[in-house]
């Protein structure tokens, strides 16, 4: 307690707690890295990646056009986006478990998702959102946000069970505007849970823009909030994805509960392929954008440590192409599902009502 000037009694107003959000960038728009903080990742490692970056974009491209030839619904493509899925996908341990929104085709592909299934299910055919039994990933999200409660209810179960394993839960910018996101938020920092909350800030949430979303200048300090800590990290930057999910991981493995990080990329294409972002987006913010590609990135990172060479692309795409190119011809040899699909795959028994309804069907 202190007295003013006048003699008036002042309480004090002491400042409880401070919140700082770092920002991460290990590798520049032109290749060049900071090696002090760079992960450790092998020749090896950094090849790999790359080359599940270049194969996540083969999809993405084959999928676009499948779509405009009317071989499979509408999609929403991954384009700009690469390192920011790939990467941190890459950071997880093969027991750890990935949940996915709509967007997480790359992230898919890193965690050994048939690519014939993403097709198939995009094709409209939900057998393809039958997870394989060796594949540690939860199915498709088509609801903005609801994987997050699902990501929380299983990494509390996790910690329930003493498994030493880390939930990677992915959301875009638009998520954090919803309800579950909050609710989420609040119950992994409450129990502290092995949870690695990432968004993918690709600045629009369909037609709506980051900055008429919400007046915090980040999105990572809403972790604060919660009882935990928000980062921020260059999204189109490999190296930066990966150890800041690396990190994460590892704070789940030892009990120090989530983490919300927040990787600043951009969505490239439209929305969906029901979607024209011409209309809204202005044609000079893509522009700067398409120069930040992530894919372009390490590879100039790769031409100065002289492990990429011309003869290394081109094995590359090609073999990323045959691997598409087999995949849709395995997806559209598949047969057509029938109707009595939809009975059977719904209820473990048949309960008489369905009976009834596949009778008259029939």
């Amino acid at each position: 307690m202190t007295r003013s000037e006048t003699g008036e009694i002042c309480m004090p107003r002491d400042i409880v707690k401070k919140f700082d959000v770092s920002f991460l960038r290990i590798l520049d728009e032109e290749g060049n890295c900071d090696e002090l903080i760079k992960p450790n990742l092998s020749e090896g490692q950094i090849k790999e990646i790359y080359e599940l970056m270049i194969l996540a974009r083969t999809f993405d491209e084959v999928a676009l056009k499948l779509q405009r030839e009317g071989r499979i619904g509408t999609y929403a493509s991954v384009r700009g986006q690469e390192a920011a899925q790939v990467a941190s996908a890459y950071s997880l341990g093969s027991a750890d478990w990935m949940f996915p929104a709509f967007r997480e085709h790359a992230a898919y592909i890193v965690r050994g998702m048939p690519i014939e299934m993403l097709l198939e299910y995009w094709g409209g055919d939900e057998r393809g959102n039958k997870i394989p039994e060796n594949i540690n990933a939860f199915t498709v999200a088509i609801p903005v946000s609801t994987q997050i409660l699902h990501a929380v209810g299983f990494a509390w179960g996790a910690k329930l069970r003493g498994d030493k394993k880390a939930v990677l839960v992915y959301f875009g910018d638009g998520a954090t505007s919803e309800g579950d996101f909050h609710e989420g938020m609040n119950f992994a920092g409450t129990f502290k849970l092995p949870i690695v909350l990432l968004c993918q800030n690709n600045q629009w949430a369909i037609s709506f823009p980051r900055a008429r979303q919400t007046a915090a200048e980040t999105l990572a300090q809403k972790a604060f909030g919660y009882g935990f800590e928000g980062v921020q990290v260059d999204g189109n930057d490999v190296f930066a994805v990966y150890k800041a999910t690396k990190d994460a991981v590892e704070k789940a493995y030892r009990g120090d509960g989530p983490t919300l990080i927040e990787c600043i990329t951009y969505r490239i294409s439209d929305h969906t392929t029901s979607d024209d972002a011409s209309i809204y987006r202005d044609p000079k913010e893509l522009e700067d954008w398409v120069k930040k590609d992530p894919i372009d990135r390490l590879r100039k990172y790769m031409k100065h440590m002289g492990i990429w060479s011309e003869e290394y692309e081109k094995k590359t795409q090609v073999e990323a192409t045959e691997k598409v190119r087999k995949a849709v011809e395995k997806a559209e040899s598949i047969q057509t599902p029938v109707p009595v699909d939809m009975f059977a795959s719904t209820y473990g028994e048949m309960p008489p009502r369905l009976k009834e309804e596949l009778e008259s069907l029939s």
